[in-house]
């Protein structure tokens, strides 16, 4: 599975009604950091299948980066049942972010 687009307008159906592990992506164009992580992010929603992997571009959404708190990009989350249970800032090695959804 593709990582997902995630908007105001979906954000309600694609993640607040999900049921299992999520890992959101907030980034923005101009971030370098953030144009080094995606390439992994999108490695990782397809490798994983179990995990529902979305990004959200904060300039377009920033009341989504708000409601997370995000104050620095490239901000991973993990959401479980429904619950944030994890959130860092800056870039990761692929196997750091995968350590972020155990």
């Amino acid at each position: 599975m593709s990582a997902i687009r995630i908007t105001k307008n979906n954000f309600e159906s694609e993640i607040k009604n999900y049921n299992g592990k999520i890992l959101l992506d907030f980034w923005a164009s101009w971030c370098g950091p953030c144009r080094m992580v995606s390439p992994l992010i999108d490695e990782i929603a397809n490798e994983n299948t179990h995990i529902k992997v979305g990004k959200i571009n904060v300039d377009e959404e920033p009341e989504l980066a708000s409601a997370f708190s995000v104050m620095s990009i490239p901000t991973l989350a993990v959401i479980d049942q429904g619950r944030l249970i994890r959130q860092q800032a800056g870039a990761r090695p692929k196997e750091a972010i995968l350590a972020m959804l155990d």
